[in-house]
C-alpha cells in the first residue's frame, strides 16, 4: 500500500516544488512507482516536469471538481516511474467553487485515496498558502514534509503550519503525520545558515531529517528546461542531495512497516 505525502509551508520561495519534483525523480531512480499531484495554481511542478502548461486540459482543476477521474487526469512524464496530474492556472479558481460544496476539505481524498494500491509515493506540490487547496492536500495525505528555508524568517510561520497541521488532525485527518522538517537552501559558508539548522534540530530534533538542501546553480536551472535535478545533471550536488532525502524517506518507511 502507497503512501500519500503532502509537501506544505504557507511561505513562498522556501523549496516546495524543487523539493516535490525532485525528490519524485529521485524516487523514481530508486524504482519507485510515484505519483506527483500538482495542487498549486502557479503550476511550477507541471512546468519542471517538462509539461507545457497551456497545452493542460485535464488536471487537479477537474480532479477537485470531481467531474473526472484521477485515472483520466494522469499523465506520463520523462523523468522514470513518474507520473503527473497536472495543474493549470485554472486552478485558482477552485476554492471560490467549492466553498458551497459538502465535504468541501475532502475532495481530494475521495479523488486519489484508491491511487495508493497502485502507487508506492503520491507527492502533493501544495500551494503557498494555508486555503482550501492546501487543506484539501492535508486532509488526503498521511504525512507532510515542511520545508524550511535556511534563512532569516525560517521559522516565522512555522507555529501557524504546525497549527493548521494540529487542527487538521484533530477534525479532518487524525491520521495526519509530520514525515519530517527539510532544511533547504544552506550555504555552509555562511553564519546565518548554519544558525538556523542548529535553531531547528534544537527546537525539533528527530522531527528533522538529516539530509540538508543545499545551494546549488544546477538546482536553480533545472527547472528552466524542464528537468528534474537528476535528469538535469545527476552528478550536481543538488541531485546528490536529493537522492540521500529520498533513500532516507524509503528507510524511514519501511522501518514504520
Amino acid at each position: 500500500m502507497g503512501k500519500i505525502i503532502a509537501i506544505a509551508n504557507q511561505k513562498g520561495g522556501v523549496g516546495k516544488t524543487t523539493t516535490t519534483v525532485n525528490l519524485a525523480a529521485a524516487l523514481g531512480v530508486l524504482e519507485k512507482k510515484v505519483l506527483l499531484i500538482d495542487a498549486d495554481p502557479q503550476a511550477n511542478a507541471t512546468s519542471g516536469l517538462g509539461i507545457d502548461v497551456e497545452s493542460v486540459t485535464l488536471g487537479s482543476y477537474q480532479l477537485l471538481e470531481h467531474t473526472k477521474t484521477a485515472e483520466e487526469t494522469i499523465i506520463q512524464t520523462s523523468s522514470p516511474n513518474v507520473d503527473l496530474i497536472p495543474a493549470h492556472i485554472d486552478l485558482v479558481a477552485i476554492e471560490i467553487e467549492l466553498v458551497d460544496k459538502d465535504e468541501r476539505e475532502y475532495m481530494m481524498k475521495k479523488a486519489v485515496s484508491h491511487l495508493k494500491k497502485k502507487y508506492d509515493y503520491i507527492l502533493i506540490d501544495c500551494a503557498p498558502s494555508l486555503g482550501l487547496l492546501t487543506l484539501n492536500a492535508l486532509t488526503a495525505a498521511d504525512s507532510v514534509i515542511i520545508p524550511i528555508q535556511c534563512e532569516y524568517f525560517a521559522l516565522e510561520g512555522l507555529g501557524k503550519l504546525l497549527n493548521t497541521v494540529k487542527s487538521i488532525q484533530k477534525i479532518h485527518n487524525a491520521d495526519l503525520d509530520i514525515e519530517g522538517m527539510l532544511l533547504t537552501m544552506y550555504d555552509s559558508r555562511l553564519r546565518l545558515s548554519n544558525q538556523v539548522v542548529e535553531e531547528v534540530r534544537k527546537h525539533f530534533e528527530d522531527m528533522v531529517f538529516k539530509t540538508v538542501i543545499q545551494r546549488n546553480v544546477r538546482l536553480s536551472e533545472a527547472p528552466s528546461y524542464g528537468e528534474s535535478i537528476i535528469k538535469y545533471d545527476a552528478s550536481s550536488k543538488g541531485a546528490a542531495n536529493y537522492l540521500n532525502l529520498a533513500n532516507e524517506v524509503v528507510k524511514k518507511n519501511k522501518e514504520v512497516v
